[in-house]
């Protein structure tokens, strides 16, 4: 009982992650629509808004489909997620480094030089954010699970902030900025591809 369970979950999953990952020009213009939002809410130091753009981010349906092409060795998966990501990734610093640019507001604000500085604390976020993530997933609706993931890991506001940095012609923000996105996409999809592994019963073969 306990594995149909675990098996029906399983396909549920993998089911939302592939249509999730679904790669439309709507998609490419959201995206552009709530890194704009971020921008906004990181020059003018609004946590709502930057809450609001992380909601709408489609930024964490390739990550996750990284996970998946992993978890069943399906590489043409892999490379398709990790084509989409950087494209996901190309776009969102273009919005950003042009937001920046025309801005009227120069100053780094609190709410920036949060995000150029990673910490341990970071790292647990995109863990457990990704395993809740998962856990999300394997229900037909994601309840209210993974809006509150796309908020607690907080893929958008640190390629913003890199945006930010190329924009000002500042290393230290731009490197420190990029250096937490990579952290959070690469925990992102470990944890995606654990929580995959474990409901298809074959955790043993990572």
């Amino acid at each position: 009982m306990i594995e149909k369970i675990k098996h029906e979950k399983y396909k549920i999953l993998k089911r939302n992650i592939i249509e999730d990952s679904d790669f439309t020009k709507e998609t490419m213009f959201i995206l552009i629509c709530a890194m704009i939002i971020a921008s906004i809410g990181l020059n003018t130091n609004s946590v709502a808004v930057i809450i609001g753009a992380m909601l709408i981010s489609p930024l964490m349906s390739p990550i996750q489909s990284i996970g998946l092409g992993l978890s069943n060795g399906n590489l043409k998966r892999v490379y398709m997620s990790l084509f989409r990501l950087g494209i996901f990734i190309l776009i969102s610093v273009i919005s950003s480094t042009f937001y920046f640019l025309v801005s009227p507001i120069n100053e780094a604000t609190p709410q920036i030089l949060a995000r150029t500085s990673p910490t341990l604390w970071d790292v647990l976020i995109a863990i457990f954010g990704g395993i809740a993530g998962v856990i999300g997933k394997t229900e037909e609706d994601g309840g209210n699970v993974v809006p509150g993931v796309a908020i607690a890991t907080a893929l958008m506001p640190p390629l913003c902030v890199v945006g930010f940095g190329i924009a000002h012609g500042n290393p230290k923000i731009f490197l420190g900025s990029g250096y937490l996105f990579i952290i959070n996409v690469f925990f992102i999809m470990i944890a995606t591809l654990v929580g995959l592994k474990v409901y298809s019963g074959n955790l043993l073969l990572l």
